[in-house]
């Protein structure tokens, strides 16, 4: 599931009210899959647009603007993480209701997937994880990835490596734990 590169519109800068309303889904989402908890989201978005409103000035509008914004989510996850890192909360399943609509049945099996490809994300280490959201969900190349979290272009390709590694493993134990195939 691969999202286009956003750029400006004809090198301009976007304004800040336009940017918030064309990628606030992708701020929230990018968020969750990098491990912030849903009762966070509301908090920590508007937490990544004031950073971007601070910021917008520094853009370069001859760069992709999402990888640009996926690294204040990114900086923003980190920090949520760093300052709850000694607390411990157990959480039940998240259920949501079902649809009740024809094709609730595929509603379902769909959000099981994600349910499971979001549990298995948040075993992932937050630098990989980042680097594995970027490149493998958004579709970002490998080297705006280095150059959008600061790192060298052989760490993210490393990073990308294990995430990939591990993500398999995560998805082929929790499935035998389930009892899947």
């Amino acid at each position: 599931m691969s999202v286009p590169a956003v750029h400006a519109e004809g090198g301009e800068r976007p304004s800040f009210s336009a940017i918030f309303a064309r990628d606030l889904g992708y701020v929230w989402t990018s968020l969750r899959r990098l491990g912030v908890p849903s009762r966070d989201l509301e908090d920590l978005s508007h937490d990544v647009f004031f950073r971007v409103y601070q910021r917008l000035s520094d853009y370069d509008a001859e760069r992709p603007f999402r990888p640009w914004l996926f690294g204040f989510c990114f900086r923003v996850a980190s920090d949520c993480r760093r300052r709850f890192s000694n607390q411990r909360e157990v959480l039940g399943a998240e259920l949501e209701p079902i649809d009740p609509l024809p094709d609730a049945l595929d509603r379902l099996v769909q959000a099981e997937a994600t349910s499971l490809a979001q549990l298995v994300l948040q075993s992932l280490e937050l630098e990989r994880r980042a680097v594995f959201v970027m490149h493998e969900i958004d579709g970002c190349p490998i080297p705006e990835v280095a150059s959008t979290l600061g790192i060298p272009l052989n760490t993210a390709y490393s990073r990308l490596r294990l995430a990939r590694e591990q993500f398999a493993e995560g998805l082929r134990r929790e499935r035998a734990r389930r009892g899947e195939r």
